[in-house]
């Protein structure tokens, strides 16, 4: 088992503040902290008093980790979670990670303090530090919409290969031939998935010559800063892709600014749809996820892991998408200007 000496090790530190931190007494650096957080982490740390108890009995919590709470995706996800929790006697403690790896090391070792029963993971980042710690401390986990790679852990998601393969099928089929795909990080399998389905429909059709990549992050930024590139290259793009709904935002945005139509002078297609609350009139073309129905399941696995009614944790959800075809995309008429 780790000590207090050998996270200090690892931070840089000495050993007083790793025990000002797990206290949360004394003045620490914002960055001291986080190294220390990290280190416990990656060491799977806990302090003695907790190791203890930890696990001597049940708390009937569960906690859900997402990248970003203010994405209706990830809000109906959380019903779902909700709604079989509440029916099986758990709580839900929800974490907000705004994609930071940061943050959801520091949610981890606060849910391994709380001694929270399972977690429901959605991965900030493309590695398995978290779900590994969590396992060492003897707490449940399900991953959900991101892989982690090389662990195996029950994992829920959607089949954003296919969901981004059916969408580039149809801008093609339409007349497409430049088709920009604006997508998160690259190291975020839900990003590299969708970039997969949309090379491999390019191949199929023979223009694996004409691919536009634009990797970055989850967010409107993203959608509008790759636009604005993209429609100042020798090739422009005739249609977008944008990998989830904050980036078709940005990318509409941008195209506005640029005094082109959509779909009249650009389509656009998205994964993801938006609450029918946010719309007068639906428009956009997408790739919708179950996301209240990922939620669902997700939370009856974990709940059967927490349960001992499941010896095998390597299991694998893959659920389908569905295209929704709208008036944002249409055929080629005009150049971009």
């Amino acid at each position: 088992m780790p000590t207090v000496l050998d996270v200090a090790k690892v931070a840089g530190v000495a050993p007083i503040t790793v025990s000002r931190v797990i206290n949360n007494s004394g003045y620490i650096s914002q960055e001291t902290k986080e190294k220390v957080e990290a280190a416990i982490i990656e060491l799977g740390y806990v302090p003695n008093t907790l190791a203890r108890g930890l696990r001597s009995k049940r708390t009937n919590s569960l906690a859900l980790v997402v990248a970003d709470i203010t994405n209706p995706y990830f809000t109906s996800m959380a019903r779902g979670v909700e709604d079989v929790a509440g029916s099986s006697g758990y709580s839900v403690i929800y974490c907000n990670t705004d994609e930071s790896e940061t943050k959801e090391d520091k949610y981890a070792n606060i849910l391994v303090q709380r001694q929270v029963d399972g977690v429901l993971l959605v991965p900030a980042g493309g590695n398995a530090r978290t779900v590994k710690y969590l396992e060492n401390n003897k707490i449940d986990v399900v991953v959900l919409d991101r892989r982690v790679p090389e662990k195996n852990t029950n994992l829920v998601c959607s089949d954003s290969v296919n969901g981004a393969k059916e969408l580039t099928d149809l801008l093609i089929k339409l007349g497409h031939q430049q088709i920009a795909i604006i997508t998160g990080p690259d190291n975020v399998s839900t990003s590299t998935d969708r970039v997969v389905g949309y090379r491999n429909s390019l191949e199929e059709a023979g223009l694996s010559a004409n691919e536009q990549v634009y990797f970055g992050g989850f967010n409107q930024q993203t959608g509008y800063e790759s636009t604005r590139i993209a429609m100042r290259s020798s090739q422009k793009p005739t249609a977008f892709f944008a990998a989830n709904n904050f980036i078709l935002i940005g990318v509409v945005k941008a195209l506005r600014e640029l005094n082109l139509k959509v779909p009249e002078d650009v389509s656009v297609v998205g994964f993801d749809d938006f609450p029918e609350s946010m719309l007068i009139e639906p428009f956009f073309t997408v790739a919708i996820q179950p996301a209240y129905e990922m939620g669902q399941k997700a939370a009856e696995l974990l709940i059967k892991q927490i349960n001992g009614e499941i010896v095998d944790n390597s299991q694998t959800i893959i659920l389908p998408t569905d295209i929704i075809v709208r008036r944002s995309a249409g055929p080629v008429r005009n150049n971009p200007r």
